[in-house]
């Protein structure tokens, strides 16, 4: 079993000790459950319950509003109490579905029956993990469902399940590798059912031994899979660079993972497809680490989709005292919160607290032409040169340095002396081209329109 990695990256302080050998406990609300809308990339899930309703748990209270887009599902039993725009983890005013929850817990006729995945279809699975409103937990939110529906499935080399968790202080998919082993492998059979010529490898960085151990003990029988293990290296979990790691194969921003013949998945999102096409239970929770020196106590919970972060933080023990910086996310790509009234998503993967923020201490000076942020960059680009044309607003000039390559995650940033905040330049950057390039788009069809109208 060899040591893949790729060129590039940082070795930050990972902070796992904090939560990684914290057993997974569970957290039942109390107070109103929130269900935003917009929960994943692409369109918003439209909702077909209103003010009064009654919901049970495993019920739909919001449909896939288009082909890339996914449901809601209530993790509770209760009464609709609102729709109506709630604020988000990401910063966001979202329109959202509050429910009252009754405490029951009544649920669906069905939910957490067994399924034999055997007996079932590749479109009778993908249809479930579809209809159970599964999206990438890892943090992108990409409906799983569509990542499952490549045009020719039989060209799928390989299925990649991520497990490096690479950023600091993160240790919940570490947790699900080892309290959870037989629904990972049991997930992976299911997909691996669905890409007949595919090989499964469960894909872990060398900081995790007992779970590169354990799970490469239960995949000893299994003709298909295997477990690799990973050189420790932050961003070795970015798709892009878990790809060529596993595989030596590459992709870019025009290229999706299946186009080099690979679909790749998170820890949690390949054992939340096991429960739903196995045991008949929806989305409807995720796994979560809440760590960092103002937590009283660290750990890893199992936490009801809609709950506020607030009551998550109780279940913590709360703050030692106030904190300086608290992110939902990891420390690298994470967001920062300003106040915790805002609900658990489906890809929110923790909860970071930490009594002082070093980063907004540092004062930023110029550049000084180090290049370290050029040895650092996983992408092998020229975050020198992107972040001039960035302070110039200069798109033409950034598109051509290829700054749309740039995956926002944060290396750049970490090793600059100077402290200089490229990462959040080029995320500015990039939203900039893409609304120029929408705006392009659509002069061009507006035009278009207008051809066709002098034609007739």
């Amino acid at each position: 079993m060899g040591i893949s990695t790729f060129k590039g990256g940082v070795h930050p302080y990972d902070g796992k000790e904090l939560a990684m050998g914290e057993a997974i406990r569970e957290i039942r609300p109390k107070g109103t459950m929130v269900y935003p809308l917009s929960q994943h990339i692409g369109a918003p899930a439209k909702p077909v319950v209103q003010k009064g309703d009654k919901v049970l748990v495993g019920q739909t209270i919001a449909e896939a509003g288009g082909f890339i887009s996914a449901p809601v599902i209530s993790s509770v039993s209760g009464s609709v109490k609102a729709i109506e725009k709630r604020l988000t983890p990401g910063g966001v005013m979202a329109e959202s579905i509050l429910i009252e929850s009754d405490q029951n817990d009544e649920k669906i006729p069905g939910f957490g029956e067994k399924r034999d995945y055997k007996s079932l279809s590749r479109e009778e699975i993908v249809s479930i993990v579809r209809d159970a409103g599964i999206v990438g937990l890892g943090g992108a939110g990409f409906p799983t469902a569509v990542k499952l529906s490549p045009k020719e499935p039989e060209k799928i080399d390989y299925f990649l399940v991520n497990g490096a968790e690479c950023e600091p202080y993160l240790c919940s998919d570490y947790r699900d590798m080892l309290e959870y082993p037989e629904r990972l492998i049991g997930g992976l059979r299911v997909l691996l059912r669905l890409f007949p010529n595919a090989a499964g490898k469960i894909c872990i960085e060398d900081n995790k031994p007992e779970a590169i151990r354990k799970l490469s003990e239960l995949v000893k029988s299994e003709d298909r899979m295997e477990v690799l293990s990973l050189r420790t290296r932050y961003p070795q979990g970015g798709e892009r660079q878990l790809i060529y790691a596993a595989t030596g194969r590459k992709i870019n921003s025009s290229m999706l993972p299946a186009d080099a013949g690979v679909v790749v998945d998170n820890v949690d999102t390949v054992i939340a497809i096991y429960d739903a096409v196995c045991e008949s239970m929806p989305l409807v929770r995720r796994i979560l680490t809440v760590t960092g020196d103002a937590v009283v106590k660290p750990g890893n919970f199992r936490v009801p989709l809609g709950i506020s972060y607030q009551e998550i933080i109780d279940a913590a023990g709360g703050f030692k005292e106030d904190p300086e910086k608290v992110i939902s996310g990891g420390p690298m790509m994470g967001v920062p919160l300003f106040k915790l009234d805002v609900p658990l998503v489906k890809n929110s993967s923790s909860i970071l607290a930490f009594l002082k923020d070093p980063v907004s201490a540092e004062p930023t000076t110029a550049c000084i032409n180090c290049g370290r942020c050029v040895s650092a960059c996983p992408e092998n680009l020229m975050p020198t040169l992107m972040m001039q044309s960035a302070l110039r607003k200069d798109t033409a000039r950034f598109t051509k340095l290829y700054g749309m390559e740039c995956i926002e995650c944060g290396c750049c940033s970490y090793v600059c002396p100077a402290k200089r905040p490229l990462t959040q330049g080029f995320k500015e950057m990039k939203r900039r081209v893409n609304a120029e390039r929408r705006a392009a788009a659509m002069k061009a069809r507006e035009a278009e329109g207008k051809k066709e109208g002098e034609k007739k």
